[in-house]
């Protein structure tokens, strides 16, 4: 009987080496859809989401008819932030916060504050950089990049999976944060296989059947699927979306958990809780106790592998082909992305 060969890992050195970081944020990150904010945060005209999204700073903001349109929160005059991060609403025009500069919703510049008739000035060449800007199923994503395929295209699989499901019945009730010392692929890696979870995570492991735990690659798109012991709130549908995005679907709600790194060494989890209408209290607060059981014990075994990545004394190593196969397509992406 032939053997599946067992893949080699990514190198230790792309775990923590700046370069590579930057060239990720070129060649991943402003090249891929992600996840920004909610149509529920964008109720009316002239609300906005701001944010920071792997070292790129981004607002989405409704404008007139109810467009909702994203650009880069950088004003033309000399790169200050349009809005301070988080959400907010501005009166008809969004104006930077450091020389006044005023642009209508749709990024034209309104108003270049006491510019007067300068010399070979066109306000029409100093709009607001644009970015893509689409939504599936309520959850506003943008890409940086003009080419990028739409986003149905990209979310493809996990559409096809989750039509059934009245996403739009969800409202998002909470958001953590969670900051750690560890390069973002640390973190992905450690969300796309199970291998761990009987060691990792004792919670979990009482609660599913991890035994039975599925890995399903439908790229760029990998699905994951534990069989629950009874009606625990872990069980149901998880997903993750390339480059940085999971997405875990229960009976009574949808946790979006975005995977933002902040640097070569650093990390943000961005966690978006959603949940139906008239959920009880309870049920909720018990869904969210449980996800912040599991999130504690991956932060702290991603920033010990972290720790031993950047000590010197390990190179690569193998991947299980029954396990890890989620991380197998993962690391090839990002090789590919680097050009290794």
């Amino acid at each position: 009987m032939t053997q599946m060969l067992a893949p080699e890992t990514l190198p230790a050195r792309l775990y923590s080496d700046r370069e590579v970081y930057e060239t990720e944020r070129r060649n991943i990150f402003a090249k891929s859809w992600l996840l920004i904010a909610h149509e529920s945060q964008l109720a009316s005209q002239g609300a906005y989401v701001a944010t920071m999204a792997a070292g790129y700073p981004i607002i989405v903001v409704r404008g007139e008819n109810g467009v909702i349109r994203a650009f880069h929160n950088v004003c033309r005059h000399r790169a200050g932030p349009l809005a301070d991060d988080g959400h907010g609403k501005c009166e008809g025009q969004l104006v930077c916060r450091y020389h006044g500069w005023r642009y209508a919703l749709d990024g034209r510049l309104a108003s270049a504050r006491d510019f007067g008739p300068a010399t070979g000035f066109d306000p029409r060449d100093y709009a607001l950089m644009p970015l893509k800007c689409e939504s599936w199923r309520g959850f506003v994503f943008v890409n940086m990049d003009e080419r990028a395929d739409a986003l149905h295209t990209a979310l493809a699989p996990l559409i096809a999976k989750t039509a059934h499901l009245d996403l739009g019945a969800m409202r998002l009730e909470r958001r953590t944060t969670h900051d750690m010392a560890c390069n973002w692929k640390t973190y992905v890696e450690n969300y796309l296989e199970g291998y761990h979870i009987a060691l990792v995570h004792p919670f979990l492991n009482s609660v599913v059947d991890a035994t039975r735990y599925e890995v399903e690659l439908a790229a760029p798109i990998v699905f994951h699927r534990a069989p629950p012991h009874d009606d625990s709130p872990v069980g149901g549908l998880w997903a993750w979306a390339w480059p940085c995005l999971g997405v875990n679907v229960y009976a009574d709600g949808i946790l979006m958990e975005r995977m933002w790194p902040l640097s070569a060494t650093h990390t943000r989890i961005d966690y978006l809780y959603f949940f139906v209408d008239g959920i009880e209290r309870a049920v909720m607060e018990r869904s969210i106790a449980a996800s912040e059981i599991t999130t504690a014990e991956d932060i702290a075994i991603t920033q010990a592998v972290q720790r031993n990545l950047d000590a010197g004394v390990y190179t690569t190593g193998r991947l299980s082909p029954k396990h890890e196969v989620g991380v197998g397509w993962f690391q090839r992406e990002v090789k590919r992305a680097l050009d290794l």
